[in-house]
């Protein structure tokens, strides 16, 4: 990496309007589809590199047909075909040394090795898995050592780059930034106590620069640099961060031969880093408009501001008033203004074509991202050459929401008057000893109690079922009997297996959220509203648009009957309030904490059916009660309170001998164990596999005195996990947690697995939990 101090070769002009990114999952899953097909040994390397690069150039014509300039930078390059995390790992050499054999001479992994990375093989852990700021994506946590040897090990963003440009296109590829890579990286096995990866700064940085040499040399005039974790309040001191952002950005900026750089900060305020970055010698800086601000009276002459105006988290058709407001308050302070989706439009689904079935009110409500695309050139153009060039798109804007705001759904007397009637009674319950002893006597449970989160395999037939059910091939009473012959089995395993809590596997549920979306008034479901959430697995957020109220019990009636098949206690299944809201698109127009407190009513009428008809234990999921957290600490005590209320407002109405679980998954536990106590559950299960029970120290030292199950298996990776590597985890899980407290699990739930692979990881399970017994 050279350096040349004084000498700046002038940027090209940034265009007027852009996306911070596009979904790369396709229109229809084609890269889901293309992955599996792989992975299964169907397809070859060349046949999924040629249906991603299909992909890749159909999604530029997209965009291109949708405004977007082919030639002047404003489509960005942001393909991955797993995670952008994990790409940018194997493109700094970042390969843990268990995975040293993947790599070439030249230090390059294939999409073999790639895929084994991401996914793990035999003994071999994958990377860990989280997620990805406030949001329901995961990415790869990158593991980091002073042994690991940073070198530019790939050129594939490069070389996607130069394909664009073959065809037609001129592109800004999008990269994580170092900052972020590092900050989120953990310290790998081989590091000593005590190391940080951000210690290797230097050496990453060096590889940036070599990449954007790259980029320069490939002729690329513009790169992103996304570095979110400048806006999110983090472990290390703030002023370590911003002199670690003014060395890298102040060095990249002084390259000699280097693109012009856009560092992008998505999902909150840069507050004190946005005088850093403009300080450094960069020619733009992304700001989110959406979910932050800049103050009033900020010095932005001198740089292009990229004004993140169009909510990229997010469905709802933006103001354009409202966003070109915005944009001309940051042009006053001297900027030169872009205009930009806040985000990534990876966040949302592709379009709303074939959507119709929504109703032409609720769909003129609503943006994906190509209406969102849309929206930003709408609102270049207004910029440039006058509102009035736009003065169709802005009056349909205007009469659009005002039609969202007279919906009688949207402000219901019932609900509201229900809501207001809440007193503090209503979110306790009795003292936990009181609880426990009721329990006990009830159920009589083993110490390291046995059971799984919720779902068995979603099989081939049942999906077929239920499609041919949807489509009116079978009527309901065939669909039935198919749903409960799936729960027969699937209660028949179990017993087998020797598991004390069942589950009725929920062979009947679509999804853990649009399960409850489609029974509760107040939401909309999407045909292909897909969203990528880790890898292949796509997810379908439901729309939450207007007060929510429950026509009549959701889940008793399978619960019941498989009850009726075992006399094993049965666990009711239920998604909780926070939950649903953080898997759903959820209406921007009231305090989130109105909105799952409506949904948390419904929960409690619901828990007390179940109750009715002899359900004893009752799971009411909250996995995503971490993700919403808000970036700025400042906000999250605000959240918590909130978020813990609606979830104690759903359950505190159980009976004492009602033993309440929830389950709560990729989430750094340590940061929120008071608002994991102050949910009040009986029994609480975790994801702890991949982590190798990290969290259980923190819970230890917060002396948490219910029930905990820290999953021992980890469903996210198709390997089986051996009896042994389950007996040494609930080993680990024993010296931090007494045996009395302890429950033995899977991480999550199973539905995503096949039967093969379930059965033999839950017959380790119950091996290692008899060994401890022992």
């Amino acid at each position: 990496m050279t350096e040349q101090n004084s000498v700046r070769v002038p940027a090209p002009a940034f265009p007027g309007g852009t996306i911070l990114g596009y979904p790369r999952i396709g229109r229809m899953r084609e890269l889901k589809k293309a992955l599996e097909s792989f992975w299964k040994g169907a397809t070859s390397a060349a046949e999924l590199e040629a249906a991603a690069q299909e992909l890749r150039l159909a999604n530029l014509a997209r965009l291109a047909e949708l405004g977007l300039g082919k030639d002047d930078a404003s489509i960005p390059s942001n393909f991955s075909f797993y995670d952008h995390v994990l790409d940018a790992a194997v493109t700094l050499g970042a390969v843990p040394t268990r995975f040293a054999d993947l790599r070439a001479a030249d230090g390059s992994v294939d999409l073999a090795g790639y895929s084994t990375i991401a996914r793990g093989v035999g003994d071999k852990a994958p990377l860990e898995m989280t997620k990805w700021f406030d949001s329901n994506y995961h990415y790869l946590v990158p593991e980091i050592g002073p042994e690991t040897a940073f070198a530019l090990s790939s050129t594939r963003w490069v070389d996607e780059f130069v394909e664009a440009r073959e065809a037609g296109y001129v592109t800004r590829p999008v990269i994580t930034g170092p900052l972020t890579f590092l900050y989120l990286a953990k310290a790998s096995d081989e590091a000593p106590e005590g190391f940080r990866p951000i210690e290797r700064l230097a050496d990453v940085l060096e590889v940036y620069g070599n990449l954007l040499e790259a980029f320069k040399a490939a002729g690329a005039p513009w790169v992103q640099i996304d570095e979110p974790i400048l806006v999110a309040d983090i472990d290390a001191p703030r002023d370590e961060v911003l002199a670690n952002a003014a060395t890298v950005y102040g060095s990249l900026a002084a390259l000699a031969n280097r693109p012009a750089l856009f560092v992008a900060a998505p999902y909150n305020s840069l507050d004190d880093a946005l005088p850093v970055l403009k300080g450094s010698g960069v020619e733009a800086i992304g700001v989110d408009l959406v979910r932050g601000a800049v103050p009033s009276g900020t010095d932005l002459a001198g740089v292009t501001v990229v004004a993140g105006v169009v909510d990229g988290h997010n469905i709802w058709r933006t103001d354009l008033d409202s966003a070109l407001r915005k944009a001309a308050e940051i042009e006053a302070l001297g900027a030169t203004v872009a205009v930009s989706s806040s985000t990534s439009l990876f966040h949302v689904p592709h379009t709303l074509d074939g959507e119709e079935h929504l109703g032409a009110e609720l769909l003129s409500w609503l943006a994906f991202a190509d209406q969102k695309v849309g929206e930003v050139v709408t609102l270049a153009t207004a910029r440039a050459e006058g509102e009035a060039a736009a003065a169709d798109a802005f009056a349909a804007t205007r009469a659009a929401l005002a039609s969202r705001k007279a919906h009688p759904g949207t402000n219901k007397a019932d609900v509201r008057e229900a809501l207001a009637a809440v007193t503090p009674g209503d979110l306790d319950r009795p003292a936990y000893a009181v609880r426990a002893a009721a329990q006990d006597a009830r159920f009589g449970l083993p110490e390291l109690a046995t059971t799984t989160i919720g779902s068995f395999p979603q099989t081939p037939d049942i999906r077929k079922a239920r499609a041919a059910w949807a489509k009116g091939q079978i009527d309901d009473a065939a669909y039935e009997e198919a749903m409960k012959a799936e729960i027969a089995s699937v209660v028949k395993l179990q017993e087998d297996l020797g598991l004390d809590v069942l589950v009725h596997g929920e062979a009947e549920r679509n999804d853990m959220v649009q399960y409850f979306a489609e029974l509760l008034d107040g939401f909309d479901v999407t045909v292909n509203g897909w969203v990528q959430s880790y890898g292949s697995r796509c997810t379908r957020p439901s729309i939450l648009w207007g007060d929510v109220t429950r026509p009549e019990p959701m889940t008793v009636r399978w619960s019941a009957y498989a009850q009726s098949l075992t006399a094993k206690p049965m666990k009711g299944m239920l998604t909780g309030p926070v939950t649903i809201l953080a898997w759903s698109f959820v209406r921007d127009d009231q305090p989130l904490g109105v909105t799952a407190n409506q949904v948390a009513l419904a929960l409690r009428d619901e828990i007390r059916d179940l109750e009715a008809a002899g359900i004893g234990i009752i799971q009411v999921d909250e996995p995503a009660l971490r993700e919403l957290l808000p970036l700025k600490k400042a906000d999250q005590a605000a959240y918590l309170e909130w978020s813990v209320n609606s979830f104690r407002l759903a359950t505190s109405g159980a009976q004492d001998d009602t033993q309440v679980h929830t389950h709560l998954c990729y989430s750094e536990f340590g940061e929120i164990i008071d608002a994991i106590d102050g949910l009040n559950a009986d029994v609480t299960s975790i994801e702890a596999a991949r982590s190798r029970m990290e969290v259980l120290p923190a819970i230890q030292q917060h002396g948490y005195e219910r029930q905990i199950g820290p999953g021992v298996w980890d469903i996210h990776s198709p390997r089986v996990p051996s009896t042994e590597e389950i007996t040494e985890l609930l080993a680990l899980a024993k010296s931090s947690i007494p045996g009395k407290q302890l429950w033995v699990n899977p991480d999550c739930g199973l539905k995503t697995r096949a039967y093969a692979e379930t059965t033999a990881s839950l017959e380790h399970m119950m091996a290692a939990t008899a060994a401890v017994r022992a």
